[in-house]
């Protein structure tokens, strides 16, 4: 499928995959890929497959400069109009269930600023290797708008990421956000790679994902009670006034 993304210098359309699980979803999850690697990387499709399989839809895309064929990416402001476009498609195509973004490295940092600046608003965002700082440059953190993020946040991390040394500055960063969880994958690097333990990327990916399903049912059943809360509000809101000297129902 191809989702419309508009851009200063005009719109743009990327492409995405949406994929079902077996049967009716709980959620939805739209999921970016890292800067250096596109949707169809065996990682990804190897974590979307594991969420599908616990009843999860998700939907899969890339950001402008990888459809456009450069290696590099684009200005910010292109990423969060690509996370913008694709959660309205999302909510378009999987109506009625909370909706969830997540993105690995680039990708989910891309989500977190979107969600800062208010641009989406998804039930829960879960970021896989948040890329806190380049490698080797702590003075240069990039967490400064996560405490602005409302939504309840997942960071899946390998303990020996190199994005995120030292451990304590970015369990600190971490630490300002109203609803934050890490969840540590020890010995793993940024890939999650484990010294000594050859998997491949699609494991790899599938094992994460369905470490992160337990946590996910937790903020998307806050939403759905929220959201029934309001239904049920409006309904009384509704409700016709009782006349003069009828009793209200209770």
């Amino acid at each position: 499928m191809r989702i419309a993304v508009p851009l200063p210098a005009g719109e743009v359309t990327v492409s995405a995959q949406l994929e079902m699980p077996a049967g009716a979803p709980w959620a939805a999850l739209a999921l970016a890929h890292g800067a250096g690697a596109g949707m169809d990387h065996p990682f990804l499709v190897g974590f979307a497959a594991a969420l599908r399989a616990e009843g999860i839809a998700t939907m899969r895309f890339v950001f402008p400069y990888l459809e456009a064929g450069r290696r590099m990416p684009g200005p910010p402001a292109h990423a969060l109009a690509t996370w913008t476009a694709v959660m309205h498609e999302l909510e378009a195509a999987v109506p009625g269930i909370p909706q969830i973004a997540a993105g690995k490295s680039y990708g989910g940092r891309m989500a977190s600023m979107a969600a800062a600046e208010g641009l989406i608003a998804p039930a829960a965002l879960v970021y896989l290797g948040y890329p806190f700082h380049p490698p080797g440059k702590p003075e240069s953190p990039r967490g400064e708008h996560l405490a602005r993020v409302s939504a309840p946040q997942l960071f899946v991390e390998g303990d020996i990421d190199p994005f995120i040394q030292p451990l304590d500055q970015f369990e600190a960063a971490v630490a300002t956000s109203p609803d934050a969880e890490i969840l540590w994958m020890p010995g793993g690097g940024h890939s999650f790679e484990v010294k000594g333990r050859r998997r491949p990327a699609d494991a790899i990916g599938a094992e994460l994902g369905a470490s992160v399903v337990p946590w996910l049912r937790a903020p998307v059943a806050r939403r759905s009670c929220a959201s029934s809360e309001i239904r049920a509000s409006s309904e009384i809101g509704r409700q016709d006034p009782p006349t003069l000297g009828e009793s209200p129902t209770k």
